[in-house]
Formats: structure tokens, sequence, C-alpha cells
């Protein structure tokens, strides 16, 4: 038995194509932290397995949601993925074997355009396991499975779109530089405004010379510059939280 646990919060303009490549599955978990959309409501149309909770960070609402589970494996993705019909015929086969956990090449889109660069190709992620085998780190953002076993890699990849347009990207950028700041924070890391703009400008050379998104074309320049914000206010943020809070 397969169970798909998915969180969400105002997924309204993706969530459907996310369930609809899904529906092989034996179990669909939805755990929602606060939408004020129509995202539950296009939820209720897949499954009645929907549940709410408060938010407390990526890690914990994904341990939460595994733990609603009931079957053997488990599948856990994000609400702008989409499982291939050739993923679905693969992850079908991989249930019935004796791993433990599989990694999964991920097709991540920016701006409608497929990234083959920038470090974001070849882009594995471990997000099948078995449900007796694998949790979640409890960090605030880019949380990870710890499975405990024989791990091995699909082949075929589960689609992402990362990014859809600009304004996502502005989101984003805000969003998990607050939550990456606070992780630094919590850890003991420290940072100046200094430190913030070299590690911005580093993260650009990095992505756009060393990770070839030159390579990419317009989009491969766009993502290297929205990594370099999403480090530099990263650090920003992490120097105001050091001034406001000792």
């Amino acid at each position: 038995m397969l169970s798909v646990i998915i969180i969400v919060k105002n997924e309204a303009d993706c969530i459907e194509r996310c369930l609809e490549s899904i529906q092989f599955a034996d179990e669909i978990i939805i755990l929602d932290s606060g939408s004020d959309d129509n995202t539950v409501e296009l939820c209720k149309a897949y499954t009645s397995n929907i549940f709410s909770t408060d938010w407390q960070g990526f890690g914990i609402q994904k341990q939460r949601a595994l733990e609603k589970a009931t079957g053997d494996w488990v599948l856990s993705i994000d609400a702008d993925e989409e499982v291939s019909t050739h993923l679905q015929t693969e992850i079908q086969q991989a249930v019935t074997s004796n791993v433990d956990g599989f990694e999964i090449p991920r097709q991540s889109r920016y701006c409608g355009k497929v990234i083959h660069h920038a470090g974001w190709s070849p882009d594995y992620v471990l997000r099948l396991f078995k449900r007796e085998k694998g949790k979640f780190s409890p960090d605030l953002v880019h949380e990870r499975v710890i499975v405990t076993g024989i791990i091995k890699k699909l082949t075929q990849p589960l689609k992402h779109d990362a990014f859809v347009n600009p304004d996502e990207v502005l989101n984003k950028i805000n969003a998990y530089s607050s939550l990456g700041a606070k992780k630094l924070y919590t850890d003991g890391k420290r940072s100046s405004l200094m430190k913030a703009i070299f590690k911005g400008g580093w993260m650009f050379i990095r992505t756009y010379f060393i990770k070839a998104a030159f390579l990419d074309g317009e989009q491969g320049l766009m993502l290297a510059i929205s990594n370099a914000e999403g480090t530099y206010y990263k650090y920003l943020k992490l120097w105001d939280l050091q001034r406001t809070q000792g």
C-alpha cells in the first residue's frame, strides 16, 4: 500500500495538477496549515484525508503528515510537483522491492523553462521510502528524509515548477530567506552587512559561472540573480536578528 503525503498552504494554483498525477496511490494525506484560498475545497475532490494544523516549519509539518499515513510505503511530494506516467510505473515497481528508500531525479522549471545546469540537474531527492524506516529532520527549511536501510535511485524525473513567474520568485525569496535566517540564528551562526554582500555575490558567481547557469540562457541569468538575492537577504536578516534579539 502506497501513501502520498503533501503539506499545503494557499496552493490553489497548482494543487489540482499535483493531485491528478497521484491518483494511482492507495491513500492521499493532505496537511493544511491555514490556507485562506480554496486549496482545501479543491483537495476534497481527491481525498477525505485532510487535516489542519499550525505551522512549525517544513520538517515538522512533513513529519506530522507522515504520522497520518498508514501505507507500507510513503511518497512525499510538494504541491508544485507532478508525477509523470513513466515515474508512476517506476514507483509501482519500486514498492515491490526489498529496498528501504529511493531518491528521485527532480526536473525543475524556472519561469517556464526546464533548468539543466545551475546545480539543479541532476537533483536527486529522497522522497519514496518505507514508512517504518523513514522520518523527517525537524528543520525549519531544507528539511530532509532520514531513512535507515538501503537507498537506491529511480531514473524517471519528478516534475517541479520551482518558480512560475517573477512575483512567485520574490515571494519565495522573502519567505525562504526569513526561514533560513532563523535556522542559522538557532544554529548559532552570525552575520554582518559585509558578510551578507559577500555571500550574495559569491552565490551569483557560483550559480552563473561555476554551476554553468549561463548555459540556460535568460532564465539561467534570472536564476543566478534570484539565488544571489535569496542568499544576501538570508544573511542580512540573520544580522538583523542579532541586533534585535541579541
